[in-house]
């Protein structure tokens, strides 16, 4: 795995195809083996930045270095170059039938290895240790479509880890899950981080950030980065939060529990 800095931003602009800048000169450097939450609010540009560094959309200026190499459309039209770094870098999309496309959960988990030319000995077996990981081997059969928002996101996890990427992004990962499997996903999220990968979360709820990063990228409405430090560190700073509309006047952190509650005051 890469021992140096895994994603290098140097004055990134991003615009959009129909007009509209989003990112400004954006700096940013990510080191392998770090884990990192991406916060703000909606809008703000968490999930373009999860895509530039996942190499699904390119920077309209700047340079966008992952892995010691620039990522440049002509490097990512190389078939082989596009297989190796989609490999390495695994994005989990937020709504996760985005990434279901087969008929069965099996058919789904293999095909990444599949179309790495591996042999299907080898792809089975894959397949076999991901999903006794993950505790979908009984939904082996059944069609990704028909199951729960929890089994359909492990599915889509399932489908990313059996090909070992060094670094696992995951855009706003808990959404519509039941607080059981919330729980099973941060477990193995830190699981994975403790392994030596790198994991790239952004979310907006600001009680599960102090527990799956160490670091913080907050991005504010005007889509700049205004911070970038400590989590708990973040987590304390009531102004910054309000000023970037993460929270209202009734937010309160318990410094003491390391976690965060929401107030509802009548």
């Amino acid at each position: 795995m890469c021992k140096g800095p895994i994603f290098e931003l140097d004055r990134v602009c991003f615009d959009y195809p129909h007009g509209g800048q989003l990112f400004k000169g954006l700096e940013l450097k990510i080191m392998s083996g770090e884990k990192i939450v991406l916060l703000g609010p909606n809008g703000s540009g968490k999930s373009t930045l999860l895509k530039l560094l996942c190499g699904l959309v390119l920077p309209s200026a700047g340079t966008l270095r992952a892995f010691g190499t620039e990522i440049t459309e002509q490097r990512l039209e190389d078939n082989r170059f596009a297989r190796e770094y989609h490999q390495r870098v695994g994005f989990i999309f937020q709504n996760s039938e985005v990434q279901l496309f087969t008929t069965r959960v099996w058919d789904e988990i293999a095909f990444g290895p599949l179309q790495m030319g591996l042999d299907l000995e080898t792809v089975r077996e894959r397949v076999e240790d991901v999903m006794r990981l993950l505790g979908i081997a009984h939904l082996q059969d059944h069609s990704p479509y028909r199951l729960s928002g929890g089994e359909k996101k492990k599915v889509a996890l399932a489908s990313v880890l059996i090909l070992n990427p060094e670094v696992l992004i995951l855009d706003e990962p808990t959404n519509g899950l039941d607080p059981k499997t919330q729980r099973w996903l941060v477990d193995l999220l830190l699981a994975l981080n403790h392994q030596g990968r790198t994991i790239i979360t952004a979310t907006h709820h600001l009680e599960l950030a102090h527990v799956i990063s160490e670091r913080a990228l907050v991005l504010s409405e005007g889509h700049n980065l205004v911070y970038d430090g400590p989590t708990a560190q973040v987590l304390q700073n009531r102004e910054l939060l309000m000023e970037v509309n993460l929270i209202d006047a009734y937010y309160h952190v318990h410094d003491q529990e390391r976690h965060v509650h929401y107030y509802i005051h009548g």
